[in-house]
């Protein structure tokens, strides 16, 4: 509703005449000869500024003479006309203190039922003064992440993971997290130790065979955080590799991390209650971008998971999780599914004269079958959209425009707050910027740049 115009209005008498065949009706005559319960009551504009006899707007489309009605009122209940962008009447909206004690409301639409009744309703007024709550739609909500801060982090896909489902729960959904249970052997391993093993273990086939798959639970801050567990997170090292490299397992690793993710919903009764079928995955990059293919070939066809949704968010998408053509048999998917997955290499990435270049790409996956895609920040979806940003997968996204869109990243505010932050030299506030110096003179001590109070410095945070 773009347009309000308010217009004063009189309510006429119930035993009133009715109006003269002399009144020219605006450009809604349909609302004015519309019948209804209330068959004495019609709405007119009118000039408050003279005295008794008829009421006379010069002017305007609701001009009209009333030569009929000599009732003294100067009462007026104000309304508001709405219109659409292009002009065209959609309601009215009744304003508050208009001068009006009671108002006749008039159906919408045309009714038999009381219209020879002489017997006029009278409704109650509502308070319009305050504006209702807007009615909250509760959604299942399923993070799929193989990282989330404080458990494990290695970037900014943690602080998402570890602060966005807290931020939704806070909102009134009911928010599942679901992400590996890393056990490294060090003291961060303390981390887990509010985790409690469901004590249910589940069968998942990938890999040649049934793989078991335990889970651990914490509730923390209205979210239910998830841990997968299984023998092949336990090493040292970060989520994705060591000092030696990448580890040569992450498609086992995060298969397994998928699986698991798309059976949680459905066996684990978190509180008492499973969040069943109708759920909105949201799978993080492609350690997750088996997710959504995995709905759309192995659970939908057979009925399951039909009315839930997937979305696939990218958060780096020079990371594609991309592994040989012959991988795909491991993945527990339909061999009708190969193309969605697959992927040719250019002639000049290929490493000798007989590689063909085919291999399975799990985000390219995740890019055909989601629902929806959403990026960090609105330049970065328009960004992975063009040759040199969308790292060979720029044409299918192009093509996927219309369910692309990008939502910038947020901080959680109590954790990114200098007024208390641990890491700095020295703590400050809006309200007091001093410590904001002895934070500009030891970052350039700690960069070994010439200590200059003077001299502007810039961070710019990029991606190599």
């Amino acid at each position: 509703m773009e347009s309000l115009e308010l217009v004063p209005l009189l309510l006429l008498h119930p035993r009133a005449s009715p109006p003269p065949q002399s009144i020219r009706q605006p450009r809604f005559p349909s609302l004015l000869n519309r019948k209804t319960r209330n068959a004495n009551l019609r709405s007119f504009s009118a000039n408050l500024q003279g005295g008794g006899g008829g009421a006379t707007s010069q002017g305007g489309p609701f001009s009209f003479e009333d030569q009929t009605s000599h009732h003294k009122d100067d009462r007026a209940l104000l309304i508001a006309r709405e219109t659409d962008d292009f002009g065209y009447l959609v309601g009215f909206r009744l304003l508050p203190d208009s001068g009006l004690e009671e108002l006749m409301s008039v159906s919408h639409t045309i009714t038999e039922e009381d219209s020879s009744s002489d017997e006029v309703e009278k409704p109650e007024i509502e308070d319009t003064e305050e504006e209702g709550a807007k009615t909250r739609v509760s959604h299942n909500i399923v993070f799929v992440t193989s990282e989330a801060a404080p458990y494990s982090k290695t970037g900014g896909l943690a602080d998402v993971c570890g602060s966005l489902p807290i931020a939704l729960a806070g909102r009134g959904h009911r928010v599942m997290v679901v992400t590996p249970r890393y056990i490294h052997g060090t003291p961060e391993d303390l981390k887990f130790a509010g985790a409690v093993d469901l004590d249910q273990s589940t069968k998942v086939f990938c890999f040649g065979g049934a793989q078991e798959i335990g889970f651990y639970h914490e509730y923390r801050e209205g979210v239910d955080w998830v841990f997968v567990d299984h023998p092949s997170f336990h090493r040292p090292g970060n989520p994705y590799g060591d000092t030696f490299g990448t580890f040569g397992d992450n498609q086992f690793r995060f298969t397994l991390l998928c699986h698991a993710a798309c059976e949680a919903p459905l066996v684990l009764p978190l509180g008492g209650f499973t969040y069943g079928e109708k759920c909105l995955f949201l799978a993080n990059d492609w350690h997750a971008s088996l997710v959504p293919i995995l709905l759309a070939a192995k659970y939908r066809p057979h009925g399951v998971y039909k009315d839930a949704r997937s979305i696939l968010v990218i958060h780096n998408i020079a990371h594609q999780g991309v592994e040989p053509a012959i991988t795909y048999s491991n993945l527990g998917l339909p061999p009708e599914w190969y193309g969605a997955l697959g992927w040719v290499f250019p002639t000049w990435a290929r490493t000798h004269a007989l590689d063909t270049g085919e291999a399975v790409n799990f985000l390219k996956g995740a890019v055909v079958t989601s629902d929806r895609i959403v990026t960090v920040s609105k330049g970065y979806s328009w960004e992975i959209t063009t040759s040199e940003g969308g790292c060979g997968l720029h044409d299918l996204l192009s093509s996927r425009k219309s369910i692309l869109s990008g939502i910038t990243n947020g901080i959680d505010v109590t954790e990114w707050d200098p007024s208390c932050d641990k890491h700095i030299a020295s703590n400050y506030s809006a309200d007091d910027l001093s410590g904001k110096a002895e934070c500009k003179i030891s970052l350039q001590k700690e960069l070994g740049l010439p200590v200059r109070p003077d001299c502007p410095m810039t961070g710019l945070p990029e991606r190599y």
